[in-house]
């Protein structure tokens, strides 16, 4: 009893798939060479380009896998004696500036520029004249000398002559710690020496050589 169940159902069955299998088949067949053709009838439109893009000269070019270099030639060779062909351009030029070094801290002045030492420079006097001998940047509109650290002392001549001296308000302080009624307090008054730069001159090669 349960066999002749068992191929009934079976028999049931089987007319249903090839029922739903055939229309598929036959829905599915005629649509994909339709698509297909379709696509490739469609012409795909070139790329478009701003009118103000230059164009690429490399365009065309093999593109390497490996980095490219950020200087790809060689950098341009210096000029051979530098110093001595531009230094008489430079010391032609007016309006020189430099960058001097008083007890490690620069100063980009000019002749005639005061200068406000954040100290007080012990051993001088009003009216004293110092030799500033210590520079990193000397230079006019045009051209640019840089040391390495510091330039040849025998290639300018700066000096600096003493105004004075200037002192700031006395500062007061209270110190007091928490949960205590013990202060104390702690004065200050900063002390300033004033420089006026007087002279700057930058001296040739024939100068530095009789020397």
């Amino acid at each position: 009893m349960s066999r002749a169940l068992l191929r009934s159902v079976l028999e049931l069955r089987a007319p249903s798939q090839r029922l739903f299998a055939s229309p598929v088949s036959s829905i599915a067949s005629p649509v994909a060479p339709i698509a297909s053709r379709a696509l490739s009838t469609i012409p795909q439109p070139p790329a478009a380009k701003h009118p103000k893009n230059a164009a690429n000269p490399s365009e065309n070019q093999a593109r390497p896998i490996a980095l490219k270099k950020s200087h790809p030639s060689s950098p341009p060779t210096p000029i051979e004696d530098s110093v001595r062909n531009l230094l008489p351009f430079l010391a032609a030029q007016p309006g020189h500036y430099i960058t001097v070094h008083v007890h490690g801290f620069p100063y980009l002045v000019r002749e005639g520029d005061q200068v406000r030492l954040p100290f007080r420079m012990p051993g001088v006097q009003p009216g004293d004249v110092l030799r500033l001998n210590r520079a990193s940047v000397l230079g006019s509109r045009d051209y640019t000398m840089k040391g390495a650290p510091h330039i040849d002392e025998s290639v300018f001549e700066c000096r600096a002559t003493v105004l004075g001296t200037e002192s700031e308000p006395l500062r007061i302080k209270i110190k007091k710690k928490r949960r205590t009624r013990r202060t104390r307090t702690a004065t200050s008054k900063h002390r300033y020496t004033i420089l006026r730069i007087s002279e700057l001159t930058i001296n040739t090669p024939e100068d530095i050589e009789g020397q």
